[in-house]
């Protein structure tokens, strides 16, 4: 039946060079399909969700080039379409079941979907696609997708090619009988929307391949058959994922006679001789909107899940959720809708309002906000905070956020710590434009300039501090040399802060002249410096590949420490030992020499110690958590640090960091401060990282009187450092597929959070405690789809998990060494994930199949040194109901 001059004439055949050739009137006779699966990664395709759409192809050469054979116009034209499950299914269970053609896609859809295209090929490409110019977009798009298969290279080779897909990068492997055709899809030029999460762990791996294969006989084509594959799993949890698989057909099932050639020298004579209608289109897809007719408005939305977003009720996973689907209707809405529902929400419910018109980062949303909050009105300050800490926890922050909240600095604002807070939230802005490759955006470019110039300018410690904090959160090269400065000649609070800032930076920022810096700092070769800016000191340099002699050195200098600060820094050592840090090498190393390691050295007595354990490890990501507490020589806390970083082989979040410093309460307890820390304010307050955001510090006291205050009018109530709503996951990519359809893959994940923390004090029993608490809630939704027009398939996915944890250190300093307990518990966590595989018409009729599973994680007290687990058993058999309150 197929016989040489039967289909196409190839490239090694006598007058062609490159392309295939369609003979003279014939009329070739193809069957095809177009298929669509959506599950989970691993799932076997039997039980996927999806369709086929079946039809006949007829395909016949209208014209041939006079002066080039190789310049073909040929028709296309689609037949008998039909639309089926992808899988067999009971009847009950389809949707597609006693439904015609006509009634599933639409008589109109049809109508256009069976009008003929036009192509003209060039060496075996597509030089231009002609089709009817009203027809609807995805009646187009399914035409173009069938046109892009007649595509086709007869030698190998690579090359920039057009098709529905954009401008991809193509590469053609010829072997024998058989035309491989590979598209790089990450390297498709096609106007699609996308983004992603801001930090690699917290975002979706993606993974997209596309292949064709011509299979001939007897020297020409029996067959097409070409896939697509797209897999997106959750970086955090790789098992909560989902796949797309796109599958086509073209067969050749007969060859008949058919029309001659239209006689033209020229396509256009053709084109206007077969249909003056037929125009000249892009072969790349056009976009498709699909409306949503039943959909409910934003206010409907809103009071829909209103109640789960009581301030009662933040803690909980039915939070989370209400909070990712109310982002994603925001995300549609005007501004006018978006500002009526903030106008009539009363002062319980605002700030989760700003929470998440905040966190749906467009054009609208912003405007809607800014115009709506007045940083002129210190009432309205508690907005203003949550809309500041929103925009820092931006998943894909715009160049105009930044520009709006500079401009706001600038301007006048009431309240002063807003004014903080504003300043914080645009070095963690300028971070994240420029981790994606915004660093000469002028919006970014005028920030920079700005905290830079008036750090320099600044007289007053509390704006010092501020644009400090700024830096911590921006993390520019150019800023080291500043913070270097402020670290060694700044005074305490400054000094310390600007250390903290350099201990963010990646070490391979930590250059020679930092090491040098640090060192100095840490042995006080110019000025003496405090314990908590020393200590910071040695962390960096432990922390960047330091040398034998630097760590020497540190070894040989405890001993002649502070007595606390012995006690923590030969901790610090024993910690990079036992949880085999990068310095754990040299460490040993030097160790080896007798005059660093002695007993003498080793057993120095204190209660500061410094601690690294991990929360899990498993096979996506593992966390680790660090305690670490240092003393003054009198017993009273000098600075607690709780941490939580997560990680896996190429990525690490710092997830949560927790510092409450105190100093200058010596006097309290009539001691004698330690040296260099003699004429120290006193001072309690506490400063939190939340997701590598450093938040504005909170002051639980500053100066002798505000302590006495507090003192005198003490509840024990632990004081709140952040509490809302934060969009951690933030995913979409929407794809073209090479059939035609539109498809996207949302992922979004959120977390409500509770953080506090307090001290509390007593004279009497000669005791004080610390504490933190961290209260989460995460939902984590992925809707990945197929979106036809006239059908839908596709799969819901959620986890939800909730979870406390808790840090206490109690210590008791009636004598010395004083008893130190720490304590970290976690409770117990339920944790659900559901699946929801769909297919659905417009008309409503669907098709569902779900599966679930709930568990519970079991409660943790996790494991400290021995010392402590000692320490405790000590506190806890002599304490006495103690009546604790605020210093």
């Amino acid at each position: 039946l197929v016989s040489s001059k039967v289909l196409f004439v190839f490239a090694f055949q006598t007058g062609h060079t490159t392309g295939p050739s369609l003979n003279n009137d014939k009329l070739y006779k193809f069957a095809y399909s177009a298929e669509v699966y959506v599950d989970r990664v691993k799932a076997s395709l039997q039980k996927s969700a999806g369709y086929r759409i079946s039809s006949g192809v007829d395909v016949n050469l209208l014209w041939r080039n006079p002066d080039n054979d190789d310049d073909q116009l040929v028709k296309i034209t689609i037949k008998d379409v039909q639309v089926e499950n992808v899988n067999e299914r009971p009847a009950a269970k389809n949707i597609f079941k006693g439904k015609s053609t006509e009634k599933i896609i639409g008589k109109d859809y049809l109508e256009a979907l069976q009008r003929p295209i036009v192509v003209e090929l060039v060496r075996g490409k597509v030089k231009t696609f002609y089709s009817y110019q009203n027809e609807p977009s995805f009646t187009q798009n399914i035409k173009r997708g069938l046109a892009s298969l007649f595509q086709l290279q007869l030698h190998s080779g690579s090359s920039r090619e057009v098709d529905i897909s954009g401008k991809c990068n193509t590469t053609y492997h010829v072997r024998q009988d058989q035309v491989t055709k590979i598209k790089d899809l990450d390297s498709c030029e096609i106007e699609k929307k996308r983004f992603t999460s801001h930090n690699r762990i917290l975002d979706v791996g993606t993974k997209g391949t596309s292949a064709t294969v011509y299979v001939l006989e007897d020297s020409f084509i029996k067959s097409i058959k070409a896939e697509e594959n797209f897999v997106f799993v959750l970086n955090y949890r790789r098992k909560t994922g989902a796949k797309i698989i796109s599958k086509q057909r073209l067969e050749l099932k007969s060859v008949q006679a058919g029309m001659g050639l239209i006689a033209a020298k020229q396509v256009t004579g053709v084109i206007k001789t077969l249909d003056p209608n037929y125009v000249a289109m892009p072969l790349e897809a056009e976009p498709v909107k699909s409306e949503c007719k039943k959909c409910p408005s934003l206010s409907e939305h809103w009071q829909s899940i209103r109640e789960h977003m009581h301030p009662d009720k933040l803690s909980k996973p039915e939070a989370a959720k209400s909070f990712l689907s109310f982002i994603q209707n925001i995300r549609k809405a005007t501004k006018e809708e978006i500002l009526k529902i903030i106008r009539s929400e009363n002062k319980e419910f605002l700030p989760q309002v700003v929470d998440a018109v905040t966190s749906a980062q467009t054009p609208e949303s912003l405007e809607a906000i800014l115009e709506f909050l007045d940083f002129k009105d210190a009432s309205t300050f508690i907005l203003q905070e949550r809309f500041l800490y929103a925009c820092g926890f931006a998943s894909h922050p715009s160049e105009m956020l930044l520009k709006s909240l500079t401009e706001k600095f600038k301007g006048d604002v009431a309240s002063e710590e807003i004014r903080e807070t504003l300043v914080i939230v645009m070095g963690a802005l300028i971070r994240k434009l420029c981790d994606r490759e915004g660093c000469k955006l002028p919006a970014v470019v005028e920030a920079k300039r700005l905290i830079l110039n008036r750090l320099e300018k600044a007289n007053k410690d509390d704006n010092v501090k501020m644009y400090l904090l700024a830096l911590k959160n921006a993390l520019l090269p150019e800023a080291i040399p500043v913070l270097l400065k402020y670290a060694e000649s700044g005074e305490g609070p400054i000094s310390s802060l600007a250390a903290t800032a350099l201990q963010r930076y990646d070490p391979s920022f930590l250059t020679k002249e930092v090491k040098e810096t640090m060192n100095r700092i840490y042995h006080q070769t110019r000025k003496v410096h405090e314990k908590t800016v020393r200590t910071t000191a040695a962390a960096i340099i432990l922390n960047s590949n330091p040398s034998y002699m630097e760590v020497k050195n540190i070894l040989l200098s405890i001993g002649e420490l502070p007595m606390e600060m012995n006690k923590y820094m030969l901790s610090m050592i024993q910690d990079i030992l036992h949880f085999e840090m990068p310095a754990s090498k040299t460490v040993r190393q030097v160790l080896k020499d007798m005059r660093a390691h002695n007993y003498d050295r080793f057993s120095k007595m204190g209660s500061s110690s410094a601690y690294t354990g991990y929360i899990t490890r498993g096979p996506d990501v593992s966390s680790t958590y660090s305690l670490d507490i240092l003393y003054s020589g009198s017993g009273i806390l000098r600075r607690s640090n709780v941490n939580i970083h997560i990680f896996d082989r190429n990525a690490e979040l710092h997830a949560i960091q927790v510092v409450i410093e105190a100093q200058g309460l010596e006097s309290i307890i009539a001691a004698t401060p330690d040296e260099g820390e003699e004429n120290l304010d006193s001072f309690a307050g506490m400063s939190a990282i939340l997701f590598n955001f450093q938040l504005r510090p909170v002051t639980f006291f500053q100066g002798y009187g505000d302590l006495m205050s507090k003192m005198l009018s003490a509840t024990g109530d632990p004081m709140n450092v952040v509490k809302g709503l934060v969009l951690l996951t933030d995913f979409l990519q929407e794809i073209q597929l090479q059939s035609g359809p539109t498809a996207s893959a949302e992922f979004m994940g959120g977390l409500a959070i509770d953080i506090s923390g307090g001290m509390e004090f007593s004279l009497w029993y000669r005791e004080s405690k610390t504490s933190v608490k961290n209260r989460v809630a995460v939902f984590v939704a992925g809707n990945t789809e197929v979106d036809s027009f006239f059908v839908k398939t596709g799969m819901e996915t959620t986890l939800e998990a909730e979870t406390s944890l808790d840090f206490i250190s109690t210590v008791q300093f009636s004598q010395y060494p004083f008893l130190v307990c720490m304590q970290m518990d976690r409770v117990g966590s339920p944790f659900r994930t559901h699946m929801t595989k769909y297919e659905s018409l417009p008309s409503g009729r669907r098709y569902t199949a779900r599966r679930g599973k709930a568990a519970t994680l079991a409660g943790n007290e996790y494991p400290l040194h021995q010392e402590n687990s000692n320490m405790c058993k000590k506190v806890f058999g002599t304490k006495s109901d103690s009546a604790g309150g605020w210093f």
